[in-house]
């Protein structure tokens, strides 16, 4: 077991919690049983997430993601919605050499205007809406197949697109979060994002 009797900190370096503040572009809701997704105006948000939408539930069962569970797992669902930036979306269809990915294709939930590197923003950052509804950041989403293959739908002949979706998305594919705090949601809503107190372990 490793210890640190006398608490040194090896310059290990902390950065102060901010606030920064967005806008809500766009809000999408899927159905059971596809992840794309279709505009709407406004989304009532439980602890559930969406209801009816694929990626809704208090729990979900573990896939890909978790190789520490066997597949099919119940676990909690941290996964509940999709978050999207449109400066991300037009760097990753940039590298892809298409000229649009839309929201609605790769399953985001929310297009978020306001916030530079929405992808980066760390795990624990909360999301205070104006009309009460608060959401916690897990983390980044990590862009897979299945999306890339969503995209090349729109896009004849290009079947490249489904693996390569995968490195041109890397690090700017949004984020997944769940509800902290229920609520209703509208386009054009602005919101509060509370980034933590972060460091690196080393």
């Amino acid at each position: 077991m490793t210890s640190d009797p006398k608490g040194a900190d090896h310059g290990m370096k902390r950065t102060a919690a901010r606030k920064m503040a967005g806008r809500i572009a766009g809000l999408y809701r899927a159905g059971p049983d596809d992840f794309v997704t279709e505009a709407v105006e406004a989304l009532d948000l439980s602890f559930a997430g969406i209801e009816g939408d694929v990626h809704g539930g208090a729990t979900r069962r573990s896939g890909g993601r978790e190789p520490w569970y066997r597949r099919g797992t119940e676990m909690r669902n941290e996964r509940q919605l999709s978050l999207l930036s449109p400066d991300e979306l037009a760097a990753s269809a940039e590298a892809l050499k298409v000229t649009e990915i839309q929201p609605e294709w790769i399953g985001g939930n929310m297009l978020i205007e306001g916030i530079a590197r929405l992808t980066w923003l760390p795990p624990r950052t909360l999301l205070f809406f104006e009309g009460g509804l608060t959401l916690k950041i897990d983390g980044d989403n990590g862009p897979c197949r299945a999306s890339g293959r969503s995209i090349a739908r729109h896009f004849e002949g290009r079947e490249d697109i489904e693996r390569g979706f995968v490195k041109a998305a890397k690090n700017r594919r949004g984020l997944v979060a769940w509800v902290e705090k229920p609520g209703r949601v509208a386009v054009g809503e602005t919101f509060e994002a509370w980034l933590p107190e972060q460091w690196i372990y080393g």
